[in-house]
């Protein structure tokens, strides 16, 4: 064989590789790439990208011709090299059977590294690059191939039964697989920390964040009308329960601003105040934080009273504790801010034992155990399993906790820090 039809067989050889590297690539970079990004640019016009979302919404068809594409050219490589192999061993006075073992064993490192593990290696780097360039290839050889394909897939899905049950729910993120990724997207903190929020209202009950009974500031019918006018002059809520006796006697909720239409006038009486008081609403502890947003949306309502199995009032939740939970404190930081939380200059912070250990997690930064006792007395109560009779202190997780205050067999007032900041 002349040096002409050498030269022919290498330059054949090149392109076969190059080829195989194309499929190879092909098959990567388009299958990693970001369906979701693709969507987005395909919303804004980009042709490439939809092109893309083309082929991949028939993932059979486009397997098939990249398997046979690839195989072809792989066969093609096999026989030009083998053909260079003979050749050059007839040139050197080398048997066939050498020549070919030869080329056979640089065919496939040449094929190894140039038409797979390069390839695809690149193309995982830079997937929608490799994409976009195949998008103008594949297209065509779907229509020129197109019988061989249909019948490759019809013969392997009748030997694999693999479109048997067709999956409705392909390319759809569950809740937790959408919580995973904006751990990893790129947005403000604040940003993705209420997206994670309005994730999670779900797995938070109104118990969690409600404002225990003991808390509930409210208006008792049955003090002096003096001490009702002295509360609604000095409170700081714009909503007050209304009761009678005891907060599980509601007779309804008064709005705040709707008391500047009595207070001035002479001779008030209680009975003047309840025609402003609202008709209470109630919802059960249970109801997930997701679901009660909806009702106060749905009711127009801002505060409700939650109450247990029993229909007794365990305390109130609002329509700001559940945004809190999206969008974080409306206030700056608790420690700073927050009359129960006092910070020390040993690293102690003396709280109240009052403060739910939710409010403290999400405003020291801190992961004290939520899924028991909602509030710091309970929660120290829980790990000593008994009522303590003075001072005491205790580790928990990461925390260092001093029991400074007992009364009414509650924990009244606590030092907490944490763990590593505690010194041998």
């Amino acid at each position: 064989m002349d040096d002409t039809n050498l030269g022919l067989l290498f330059g054949l050889l090149v392109l076969f590789i190059l080829c195989s590297a194309f499929f190879s690539g092909s098959e990567t970079g388009i299958m990693a790439s970001n369906r979701y990004r693709l969507k987005h640019r395909a919303k804004l016009g980009d042709k490439h990208a939809q092109r893309i979302i083309n082929l991949l919404s028939q993932p059979d068809r486009l397997i098939g011709v990249i398997l046979i594409g690839n195989t072809t050219v792989n066969t093609l490589v096999a026989m030009v090299a083998t053909f260079i192999g003979i050749s050059l061993a007839s040139r050197f006075g080398v048997s066939d059977d050498v020549g070919a073992t030869i080329s056979a064993a640089i065919l496939t490192f040449a094929l190894l590294v140039f038409g797979e593990v390069g390839p695809k290696t690149y193309a995982a780097n830079h997937p929608e690059r490799v994409a976009t360039l195949a998008s103008y290839v594949l297209p065509t050889l779907l229509t020129i191939f197109h019988p061989l394909v249909w019948l490759l897939n019809k013969l392997t899905n009748f030997l694999f039964r693999m479109n048997q049950h067709k999956n409705d729910k392909k390319d759809k993120l569950t809740r937790e697989e959408l919580h995973t990724i904006l751990q990893d997207v790129f947005l403000p903190t604040k940003h993705r920390n209420m997206l994670l929020g309005i994730l999670e209202l779900d797995n938070i009950t109104v118990n969690d964040i409600m404002i225990p009974r003991q808390e509930v500031m409210g208006i008792n019918l049955e003090d002096d009308i003096d001490d009702i006018i002295d509360i609604l002059r000095g409170t700081h809520h714009t909503r007050l329960p209304v009761y009678k006796g005891e907060i599980n006697h509601v007779l309804g909720i008064l709005h705040v601003r709707n008391a500047t239409r009595f207070l001035g006038q002479d001779n008030l009486t209680k009975t003047d105040i309840m025609q402003y008081v609202r008709e209470p609403y109630y919802v059960p502890e249970s109801t997930p934080l997701q679901a009660q947003l909806l009702q106060f949306q749905k009711q127009k309502r801002r505060l409700g009273l939650v109450v247990d199995e029993y229909g007794d009032v365990q305390g109130i939740v609002t329509l700001e504790d559940i945004l809190e939970e999206i969008v974080g404190e409306f206030t700056t930081n608790i420690s700073e801010t927050h009359q129960d939380i006092l910070p020390h200059s040993d690293g102690y912070f003396m709280m109240d034992g009052s403060l739910s250990v939710r409010d403290i997690n999400r405003s020291m930064h801190w992961k004290l155990p939520t899924d028991g006792a909602k509030t710091l007395s309970g929660l120290i109560l829980e790990q000593l399993e008994i009522i303590p009779d003075g001072m005491v202190g205790l580790r928990l997780q990461d925390f260092y906790i001093e029991v400074m205050q007992i009364r009414d067999n509650t924990i009244k007032a606590a030092k907490i820090k944490r763990h590593e900041a505690v010194e041998a």
